[in-house]
């Protein structure tokens, strides 16, 4: 059986524990964390100005001056993925296979589940009551389109039911 836990920064200690609790001992998981390239790419974009006309030459006023700041933001997010693959291994407590994916989260979340057996992920949305508002856009995206069976967690404790909306009013 092949899993795929999905490591999101907040969310991933109870997608870890769903997968030490479900996934059989024999199991092949994978913690999974993808960085999103928007972040980068709009460091990229504002280094290179507006209409490409760069930046001021010939005064540096600081260290680092000259340099395109979306190589620091991509070395950062790789060393904090690294982080929380780390720190997810290590609450699995089992072997595991680590990757890091870059590009748009849901779609690279949707495409390491071709072949899975199941996907491990949390609510992303309101978590404060139950309902369709507790999935982010990624998460809904993920539900909607996982080549694979999905295991859907509450990263805190689950609402009461007292909290569900209503249901729509009955039209005749």
């Amino acid at each position: 059986m092949a899993v795929v836990v999905w490591v999101v920064e907040g969310t991933w200690p109870a997608c870890v524990d769903a997968a030490r609790a479900h996934a059989p001992e024999d199991a092949e998981v994978v913690l999974l964390h993808v960085t999103g390239h928007d972040v980068a790419d709009a460091a990229h974009g504002a280094f290179a100005g507006l209409l490409g006309r760069g930046h001021p030459m010939g005064h540096r006023p600081a260290e680092g001056w000259g340099s395109d700041p979306g190589t620091r933001v991509e070395h950062l997010a790789a060393a904090s993925a690294e982080s929380l693959l780390q720190a997810a291994a290590e609450r699995l407590g089992r072997p595991c296979t680590r990757v890091e994916r870059t590009g748009r989260v849901e779609r690279e979340v949707v495409a390491a589940t071709d072949g899975a057996d199941l996907l491990v992920l949390a609510r992303d949305g309101d978590r404060a009551r139950l309902g369709p508002h507790s999935l982010g856009p990624a998460s809904r995206f993920v539900v909607d389109h996982a080549a694979c069976p999905l295991l859907l967690v509450w990263p805190e404790p689950v609402p009461g039911l007292t909290t569900m909306p209503p249901p729509p009013p009955h039209h005749r």
